[in-house]
């Protein structure tokens, strides 16, 4: 209930009012009552109400116009218009048959208010709304679908009152709000008694997981609707969970981005519906929708953060449930995709339970869980249509779906026949492609993952789980491996060493790292995959190799090595997530928070990277919802992976280690005595954040920023030196450039890329992406695409460098600068 009270000398005028008998100034000081008491009616309140309520009927029917007249003239207070209506309505309950009035004066304004109601998400208890609905209710008008939506869904806020409650229990039509595209698909298709009755039961999953009696319910309307009925509709249903809402609902410039929410009320059905499809008997097609769902429910809404992480987490409940191969392959490709906190340990816990039971390792289970989607061991497999072939492969990192007719003869569309012919086969194979791209993207994840990993397999084991395998083979088989020592790369069916001899089979497998290789040798296998025509699906022959330097072994204990930048926090914090970083985003109140932390249990340490929030205006500085939009980078340092946690201020100031009663400070690990791989790996990781999460990388922030105080640092860091990657960037351009179209226009200077066009000539910085063109350095704006491309760039020997396809799609726009034809780019030429 609110903490609002009505003063005690607003209730004593009150009643002088009703014993003077002044209807006018009784009506006048009620509306003062009402205003004071913002919408918390106890107490005082409710005994003024008595007594108005025991006005005779002729006074009463007084007082209620004398509100309405009042009520004309308000202003435009949306809430104390609301509590007005809403007083008429409490001093008509009670006035009935002969006393009640044949005309309800603001019936009509009733009405508009409930309709304005229903475009808004939720109402704050003081408005009062509920009491105008029960006013409509009883006037045996039932409330329209949408504000039954708006009731519901504040009936969920933290501060609800018992009455508002009561409302929305009594509320049943129509089962699910409107205004979301699968809830209005389902209460199209849910017509029936029994399909009703489903969508009831899902509304009761309320709980972390389903128990027993709740699925012993299920099973019942399983029962009695089939299992094949309700897994058709319900995948149908969930198939358009995410999409624009139906009924866009407006938005105060304080809300967040409301509308690609979910309904909070749906939301349980989701739950609900999610744990039925575990009682299903398996299919693929019901763990890819589940895995969908936990997707689409992660995905970030402004001011929100995600969508709705416990429909998430019913997803993966109900994975984990479902006793299958593509159950396991859905729970294995989340885990390397999720992000968020408590999903991310539900997925664990669940590959962790799924290893136990079945005797083997968490490493094991999520190798086992790749399933091969039909395809052969060479990545590729043939289905027959009618007189047309559908070839599914793999190309690179992608799924390709290409068409034959029935002469052999290769066609770009698919045929007419199969499409009017086949419809469902067509549609398995697009959802087939799409599932290998999803899976070909998280175990390329998965491999990069494993230089730290210090795994080793046995030689058949990694032949039948890597190499021939249908899919992670196609990936495997453009790695480098170290088979018992030697250096092998898969070539002409074989496995090969340097010289292209065939390695014959071994004992021990492992994935092989340039750190600690010789530069020769690093080289030689550049020249050999580049000589094979093989792009690896990630860095490895190219990788950055991060050495101790003389100020590290000066400093001893920490790397400034990536101090002093300033960082998009939400980009930091998702990619440190993906690169299996644990770490709190800051918010502008006083806490206290650990640095972004990776543990290597395999190593028996704990990498720390320190970070503190930046600025101090809320709302310039911070989101709505009070995280800082950007951070300030310190010290990289290792510590024992036991050791007690540090941390500081989420606004800045010294880091500490937080210790618990009888604990001991812990010294950081001296950077010389940690393995080279690990600490090239740790601050490899770092300087990806960095690179990718920089503001000094936007084009856009030439200004400097909010006040123009981060003008010096976007100017040194987006045309500073130049970090490992981008060396590793800038030797690769050496041996690419001379290859391109636009060779003749291009030459390599120092950080920069030097393009001659006909209007200028431009500079592009290997690190950032950043352009100065001719005359005096003038800086040249070019926003990329979100996935820019760089036609003619021919072979490149990795994947995953975007910015590297940034700049040489910027290289190929700009020697041909008399082509351009975007506005924005010609304004500044």
């Amino acid at each position: 209930m609110n903490s609002f009270r009505t003063p005690r000398s607003h209730t004593d005028r009150l009643r002088n009012r009703i014993a003077d008998g002044d209807i006018a100034r009784v009506a006048d000081e009620a509306l003062r009552v009402m205003d004071s008491s913002r919408g918390s009616w106890g107490g005082g309140w409710e005994r003024v109400l008595d007594q108005l309520r025991a006005l005779p009927a002729e006074d009463r029917r007084a007082l209620l116009h004398a509100l309405a007249d009042r009520f004309h003239q308000t202003g435009d207070d949306t809430e104390a218009r609301c509590r007005h209506l809403a007083l008429c309505v409490l001093v008509a309950e009670g006035l009935d048959g002969s006393e009640r009035l044949a005309d309800d004066p603001l019936a009509a304004e009733r009405r508009k208010a409930l309709d304005d109601l229903a475009r808004r998400q939720s109402f704050w208890y003081a408005a009062r709304f509920e009491i105008l609905g029960r006013a409509e209710l009883a006037a045996g008008r039932p409330l329209p679908a949408p504000v039954v939506a708006v009731v519901r869904r504040a009936a969920l806020d933290a501060y609800r009152g018992d009455d508002l409650v009561g409302l929305a229990r009594q509320l049943t039509d129509p089962v699910l709000n409107v205004g979301e595209a699968w809830a209005e698909q389902a209460l199209s298709d849910a017509t029936t008694p029994d399909w009703q009755a489903l969508l009831a039961h899902a509304l009761t999953a309320t709980a972390s997981k389903p128990t027993a009696k709740w699925d012993k319910q299920a099973r019942a309307l399983l029962d009695t609707l089939g299992t094949d009925s309700v897994r058709e509709t319900v995948l149908s249903w969930l198939a358009l969970v995410g999409r624009p809402r139906t009924l866009p609902l407006e938005r105060q410039e304080w809300e967040p981005d409301i509308n690609n929410a979910y309904d909070p009320y749906n939301a349980t059905a989701l739950r609900g519906l999610a744990w039925l499809l575990s009682l299903l008997p398996p299919r693929p097609d019901v763990a890819r929708a589940l895995g969908a769902l936990a997707e689409t429910s992660l995905k970030k809404v402004a001011g929100i953060g995600p969508r709705n992480p416990k429909v998430a987490n019913a997803g993966v409940i109900a994975l984990a449930r479902i006793d299958s191969e593509a159950a396991l392959a859905e729970l294995a490709r989340l885990a390397t995709r999720v992000t968020y906190k408590n999903t991310a340990k539900l997925l664990d816990t669940a590959l962790e339970t799924r290893a136990t039971a079945l005797g083997l390792t968490r490493d094991e289970i999520e190798e086992l869980a790749v399933p091969a989607y039909g395809l052969t061991e060479t990545g590729r497999a043939e289905h027959r249509l009618g007189e047309a072939t559908a070839l599914l492969e793999v190309r690179g990192s992608r799924a390709v779906l290409s068409w034959r007719n029935a002469a052999g003869k290769p066609v770009k569309t698919v045929p007419v026949a199969v499409k009017r012919d086949h419809p469902d086969e067509l549609k398995d194979l697009k959802t087939a492609a799409k599932d290998i791209d999803k899976m070909l993207s998280a175990q390329s994840e998965r491999l990069d993952r494993q230089f730290l990993a210090r795994r080793s397999w046995p030689y058949a084991l990694w032949r039948e789980r890597y190499l021939d395998h249908p899919l992670v083979g196609t990936l495997a088989r453009r790695l480098l491996w170290t088979v018992d020592g030697t250096t092998a790369g898969y070539a002409d069916g074989e496995l090969r060493t340097l010289s292209d001899d065939p390695l014959p089979p071994g004992t021990r497998v492992e994935l092989w790292h340039p750190a600690g290789r010789e530069a020769a040798e690093i080289v030689a296998w550049r020249d050999w995959l580049e000589r094979h025509g093989i792009t690896q699906p990630f860095k490895q022959a190219h990788r950055e190799i991060y050495l101790l330097t003389d100020a590290e072994r000066a400093t001893g204990t920490y790397s400034n090595r990536f101090a002093a930048h300033v960082l998009r926090q939400h980009q930091f914090h998702s990619l440190a997530a993906i690169r299996g970083w644990h770490n709190k985003l800051r918010l502008c109140v006083d806490d206290s928070a650990p640095p972004a932390t990776r543990e290597l249990p395999r190593w028996g340490l704990r990498a720390e990277y320190w970070i503190e929030g930046d600025g101090e205006e809320y709302g310039v500085d911070t989101t709505d919802s009070g995280s800082y939009l950007r951070l300030r980078t310190d010290q990289v340092r290792f510590y024992p992976i036991d050791a007690p946690q540090n941390s500081a201020h989420c606004c800045g100031g010294e880091y500490a280690m937080w210790l618990r009663d009888g604990q001991d400070p812990v010294d950081p690990i001296p950077l010389k005595d940690i393995p080279p791989l690990v600490l090239s790996e740790v601050l490899r990781d770092v300087d990806l954040f960095v690179g990718v999460s920089s503001i000094g990388n936007d084009p856009t922030w030439q200004d400097g920023g909010p006040g123009g105080r981060f003008r010096e640092y976007w100017t040194s860091y987006g045309f500073g030196e130049l970090n490992q990657s981008a060396e590793t960037r800038r030797l690769l351009l050496e041996r690419l450039v001379p290859r391109l179209a636009i060779a003749d226009r291009c030459t390599l200077e120092g950080r920069f890329l030097h393009v001659r066009g006909d209007r200028h000539t431009y500079k592009i910085h290997l690190g950032s992406g950043n352009i100065l063109m001719t005359p005096n350095d003038q800086y040249l704006c070019i926003v990329p695409k979100s996935a820019p491309t760089a036609p003619g760039a021919g072979y490149l020997p990795y994947e995953g460098d975007r910015m590297l396809s940034v700049i040489l799609s910027k290289a190929m726009m700009l020697a041909a600068d008399t082509k351009i034809t975007d506005p924005s780019i010609l304004s500044q030429l």
